[in-house]
């Protein structure tokens, strides 16, 4: 997997991927090309081989002077098909549950959700939906085409039910006092047809709160998140494009935040039926993006030569290397220097993950207790946010390695 800076993708775009998918805007600049991504970084694979056959495609980047959104300009929808087999749930850590259980006490206090009905787009393996129900003793329904019914574990929560099918006009009927989007949005490769559909569905008689949550794109440009790069995410919402995407649909902003250490976004909105002007702060949330995007190939380059002279080093002195975290960050990072054959295996606490081969580069998934008798020299933590929780982990199974944050 190799990158560039870019006036041209690889892949030929349609003929809608020239302009914007949130304003419409032309005014569009390619900035950044990847090659040859895993097309799915949340979908494992059985044995080494199928893992390095996975379905590959390329990333170029395109950012919209109009509306500061950014998105992958080679994208292509017939690629994707999202199943069961689609895993990225982040509630096996202590440091993401902490996460999960502010923002359910924040949203249930702020819209005094209690015996309220709350549907969730996009809902996975439906951890959040659960909680947040049981936080109000409110009714909730989760619309998912990977979730899977487990009817033990479904039956402790007989005010939530789960639908296998992605969330339409069809379901217009289903009652909401909020609906919540995590996550989901920046799959979606037309997030304007999708807001407006949604706007629809809620109608002119209803006045639900909604709360989307998107990865920030602003954070992956400012403080160098370039292994959130991935042919999943079509879109890379900043502030401002998030803000713009909500007011231009038929929406009135409640709060735009920054979360999870600055990689989430988030927004809270109403539906409304006045026109709303992009606000001050918008424009400068643009301005801040433009200049980021412009020093980001330079800034990506140099971060990924750091990191493979570092596994280099590392290899021609032997040392055992392990990577935490099969997500999307992790599957990234060892895609970008899978020629190196420097890492051999992945840790991940999702027993979901264990056992299974990362798409792309092939290494192995493996628990954390693997580590007590592998003794690596090294253990690389995908995301910061973590690095006392597995350093807590590691002092429990006896592992004295150096922990570096990529």
């Amino acid at each position: 997997m190799s990158h560039s800076t870019t006036r041209h993708g690889d892949d030929q775009p349609t003929a809608d991927a020239r302009f914007c998918p949130v304003c419409g805007s032309a005014d569009v600049h390619l900035f950044m090309n990847v090659s040859q991504a895993p097309v799915y970084c949340n979908v494992l694979w059985e044995t080494r081989e199928a893992a390095l056959r996975a379905p590959k495609g390329n990333i170029t980047l395109g950012y919209c002077a109009e509306c500061s959104h950014i998105y992958n300009y080679a994208f292509d929808s017939s690629k994707m098909e999202y199943s069961q087999e689609y895993e990225n749930s982040l509630h096996f850590s202590g440091r993401f549950q902490q996460y999960a259980t502010e923002l359910t006490e924040r949203l249930v206090e702020r819209y005094d959700l209690y015996d309220r009905d709350i549907i969730e787009i996009g809902c996975g393996k439906g951890d959040f939906l659960r909680q947040i129900c049981r936080a109000g003793n409110n009714r909730g329904i989760g619309f998912d085409k990977s979730f899977v019914p487990d009817p033990a574990r479904d039956a402790l929560d007989p005010n939530v039910r789960f639908v296998v099918d992605f969330f339409g006009e069809s379901y217009a009927h289903e009652p909401a006092d909020l609906i919540v989007c995590r996550h989901v949005l920046e799959h979606i490769e037309r997030p304007r047809v999708f807001i407006e559909s949604l706007r629809r569905v809620i109608g002119d008689h209803r006045q639900p709160t909604v709360y989307f949550e998107v990865p920030n794109a602003l954070w992956m440009l400012r403080d160098l998140g370039i292994w959130d790069i991935i042919y999943e995410h079509c879109s890379y919402f900043s502030p401002a494009s998030l803000t713009h995407l909500f007011e231009t649909s038929g929406f009135e902003t409640l709060d735009v935040r920054e979360a999870f250490g600055g990689q989430f976004l988030s927004i809270e909105a109403r539906p409304t039926s006045h026109s709303v002007s992009p606000t001050a702060q918008a424009r400068l949330d643009g301005e801040r993006m433009w200049h980021n995007v412009a020093a980001f190939g330079d800034n990506y380059g140099a971060k990924v030569e750091y990191w493979r002279a570092r596994l280099g080093h590392l290899a021609r002195q032997s040392r055992r290397v392990v990577v935490w975290g099969a997500g999307s960050k992790g599957v990234t990072f060892l895609n970008v220097f899978r020629d190196l054959n420097a890492i051999e295996y992945v840790v991940d606490i999702n027993p979901r993950k264990q056992g299974k081969y990362v798409a792309g580069s092939g290494q192995q998934v493996v628990e954390p207790a693997f580590l007590r008798s592998y003794q690596p020299d090294a253990v690389i933590v995908m995301n910061a946010l973590y690095v006392d929780e597995i350093g807590r982990t590691l002092d429990a199974l006896g592992v004295t390695a150096a922990v570096e944050s990529a």
